[in-house]
């Protein structure tokens, strides 16, 4: 095969490919000042409001919040009357009405009270907690089209330059300065192009569908340019203090020895005896007597073993909280360090393709006639696959940084 000069083959080639590099460098390395993305959070709230999910969880949470109310109320009163006229008696007939009302002594009801605030408090960071679970994969699902959108621009820019070499290669062949499989190669990987397109249309289409899913049927529209994000974060240790006072899941830890230190206060109230008031009819042979009736239990069995019991939950409580936190602080101290690794990977790996000028060192051994046009292009591609995997290393850190921040949801 004939040596044929780059100029030949396409006046601008070389130019325009490093245009197309320094352009792609830019849209992918840049780090913009802004914290959070411009047009994401609407998207969140409007999936919060319309996820079926959440709202099912919302109506459960809200039948537990009566139930718990109803265990305060004062048992139903209780009515009773005797008709006694049968029988051996020389005076009139007996008759009998009592009414009564049990109730606990007066103070446990203030116990449960405080017990019931506490569980219904509980219940609001469980549903923030369900609301992190379902907005958490949403913005991951996001930051996906926001990636798949950057590689979109990438490849379209590879099938311009791919369908710009077959068609010069024709011309080649044409000349008969190369042979058909050269043309082959050049059109081979022109189609491969294509298709990388046509998959991360149908990758696009998928996460537009789960997160129609996530919004209640409802189409979401987003548009991944205006997403912009700053992939510096905060020190470890600020971002841990926020999220203990922030976090629902470690927020519950809290609550939930808060509710057993209720139930300790409940149980030894619950010791008093009941009480039982009431008013009293009796009549008979013309006479009647009526007046007030009382009564009280006397708690020698039922409290008994209670309050260890509520005790022992508390202690459990306790240990189980600093455990669960000591874990998390370790699992997050681990999710830190491999983002702040990769992110200095990634800051050196961009800074180190953006300074190299790759493409004119291969222009000027292709015009040395070192190798074919073909080869360039091979070797072009090891160039392009490093661009793919900064485009990667960048999707993994929103993901990463996402899930470290979930607690600001």
């Amino acid at each position: 095969m004939d040596f044929c000069p780059l100029n030949f083959i396409y006046p601008n080639s070389f130019y325009m490919l490093k245009n197309i590099v320094c352009a792609l460098c830019v849209c992918v390395f840049s780090f913009e000042a802004a914290a959070q993305s411009i047009g994401l959070m609407p998207i969140l709230q409007e999936i919060e409001q319309n996820n079926a999910s959440l709202k099912a969880f919302s109506s459960l949470l809200e039948s537990e919040r009566f139930l718990l109310k109803s265990g305060n109320n004062l048992p139903d009163p209780q009515a009773g009357a005797f008709y006694l006229p049968f029988g051996d008696h020389s005076t009139g007939d007996y008759s009998e009405f009592q009414i009564t009302q049990s109730f606990e002594f007066p103070t446990v009801y203030g116990a449960r009270n405080n017990l019931i605030e506490t569980q219904v408090s509980q219940n609001v960071l469980r549903y923030k907690l369900k609301r992190q679970e379902i907005l958490l994969p949403a913005v991951q699902l996001l930051h996906q089209l926001v990636f798949l959108d950057k590689k979109r621009i990438v490849v379209v820019e590879r099938t311009l330059q791919a369908k710009t070499v077959y068609t010069q290669l024709q011309k080649l062949f044409e000349l008969e300065q190369i042979g058909i499989l050269e043309v082959n190669k050049g059109k081979i990987a022109w189609v491969q192009e294509q298709f990388k397109i046509d998959q991360l249309d149908a990758d696009k289409k998928n996460i537009l569908l789960q997160l129609q899913s996530l919004n209640g049927g409802k189409e979401i529209q987003f548009d991944p340019s205006v997403f912009v994000e700053n992939l510096k974060i905060a020190p470890k240790d600020s971002i841990w203090a926020n999220k203990k006072y922030t976090d629902p899941e470690l927020l519950l830890l809290n609550q939930r020895e808060e509710v057993a230190k209720q139930q300790i206060k409940l149980s030894k109230n619950q010791i008093l005896p009941n009480l039982t008031a009431g008013y009293n009819y009796q009549g008979v042979a013309g006479s009647n007597y009526s007046g007030v009736y009382a009564g009280v239990s006397i708690p020698l069995w039922s409290g008994r073993n209670t309050v260890k019991a509520a005790e022992a939950q508390y202690q459990y409580q306790v240990s189980n909280s600093n455990a669960t936190q000591n874990l998390a602080f370790s699992e997050f101290s681990k999710q830190y360090n491999q983002y702040q690794i990769l992110l200095i990977k990634y800051t050196e790996y961009r800074q180190t393709l953006s300074g190299l000028e790759s493409d004119a060192l291969l222009k000027e051994a292709y015009e040395l006639g070192e190798f074919s046009f073909m080869e360039y292009y091979v070797e072009l591609q090891f160039y392009q696959k490093a661009l793919d995997l900064i485009l990667e290393m960048e999707n993994q850190l929103h993901l990463l940084k996402s899930d470290l921040l979930k607690h600001q949801l």
